[in-house]
């Protein structure tokens, strides 16, 4: 139900983006914070899944048109290709133009960056 309500808007989004010549320098990022299981625990709706989700990608210097991965027949778990959330983290780091593994800091006795001294960006997209 609510993807239906968001097609025509991102749609639009994207044309005018790419209208102005702007789609090129402007990351656009589209995805939720987990997925959703194939089943539920109860009858209320389907449970967060952290095994398989999606998450979309235009513009800003990533190669459009591609389908990196998939879950199994169930969508429970990513089977092919899977990326951990890192991955992306370190993705779009690189896609805005920094190094994901220059962003360290020292902080409770351990280095820490945001891709938690993890991740490296998903070279097919780039």
């Amino acid at each position: 139900m609510h993807c239906a309500e968001t097609d025509k808007p991102i749609a639009g989004l994207l044309k005018d983006l790419k209208r102005r010549g702007l789609l090129d320098s402007t990351l656009v990022v589209w995805g939720g914070e987990f997925g959703r299981m194939p089943i539920s625990q109860s009858a209320i709706g389907r449970d967060h899944n952290p095994h398989g989700f999606t998450v979309w990608l235009a513009g800003g210097g990533v190669k459009g048109g591609q389908i990196i991965g998939a879950t199994d027949e169930l969508g429970y778990r990513a089977v092919d290709q899977p990326h951990s959330v890192h991955d992306l983290h370190a993705t779009l780091l690189h896609c805005l133009g920094l190094d994901h593994r220059k962003l360290t800091y020292y902080y409770g006795g351990r280095d820490q960056r945001l891709t938690n001294l993890g991740g490296d960006p998903i070279l097919k997209l780039l």
